[in-house]
């Protein structure tokens, strides 16, 4: 799985110390921006699912120009591969478009398509498995009839990425993805409920566990350890 470009956020974000000298009022500007912004933001997803809803070939082009590149990278990242992510994306839009009907407003669309596009990775992986598993089967059955290469051919080269990428994979699934949706995509622990069907806590508590087991691997060996307690 490529994971390029990562950044780990391993720190706790602390808020910033209460000044006890002297009481400072924010700024309604500074307030109402961000609340705008907000907004704005709701009022255009309600628009682009009534567009789509109405069977406005515009609003899908619209609704990849603002999401395509962030829906490619969670693909790629869920999938490991370039090419499987573009299948799944675009498996995505077909299924949007036949599924617009169904959609409720319980969630936002733009939240209510990831959704899709998770679920579409999951069924991709899935099969990826199935034809492995029936792949491996058949070369036991048939493991006279050529040969096989040598698995020390393939050397590892010593990089964070690749490091990263091992242990990443000793998570499990829903840790896995709950880190890749949270610290690489942005999403937050409201949206990534949503989109994985689990609780909100459930979403922070995973994210939790993710994270230490990724320090415990990648973490260099505290003095005292290597030297093993003298």
């Amino acid at each position: 799985m490529g994971i390029m470009g990562l950044a780990l956020a391993w720190e706790t974000r602390i808020a910033p110390a209460v000044q006890r000298e002297r009481r400072v009022e924010p700024f309604r500007e500074q307030i109402a921006a961000p609340v705008r912004a907000v907004e704005a933001a709701g009022v255009e997803d309600a628009a682009l699912a009534a567009a789509c809803q109405s069977g406005d070939l515009h609003a899908y082009e619209r609704l990849y120009a603002l999401h395509g590149a962030r829906m490619k990278n969670l693909a790629r990242n869920i999938l490991g591969s370039s090419a499987d992510a573009e299948d799944a994306v675009q498996e995505t839009f077909l299924k949007v478009q036949r599924g617009i009907g169904s959609f409720r407003g319980q969630s936002s669309f733009v939240t209510w398509t990831f959704r899709i596009l998770v679920n579409t990775c999951y069924d991709a992986r899935r099969s990826r498995l199935r034809k492995k598993e029936v792949a491996t089967d058949d070369e036991q059955r048939h493991e006279d009839a050529a040969p096989r290469p040598d698995p020390r051919a393939a050397v590892a080269h010593p990089s964070l990425r690749l490091a990263l990428e091992r242990a990443l994979a000793t998570l499990t699934r829903q840790q896995r993805d709950v880190f890749l949706l949270y610290e690489v995509e942005g999403f937050r622990h409201a949206e990534i409920s949503t989109l994985l069907e689990i609780s909100e806590a459930a979403s922070k508590n995973t994210l939790f566990q993710a994270k230490k087991n990724l320090r415990q691997m990648l973490e260099p060996p505290r003095a005292n350890d290597a030297a093993g307690g003298r």
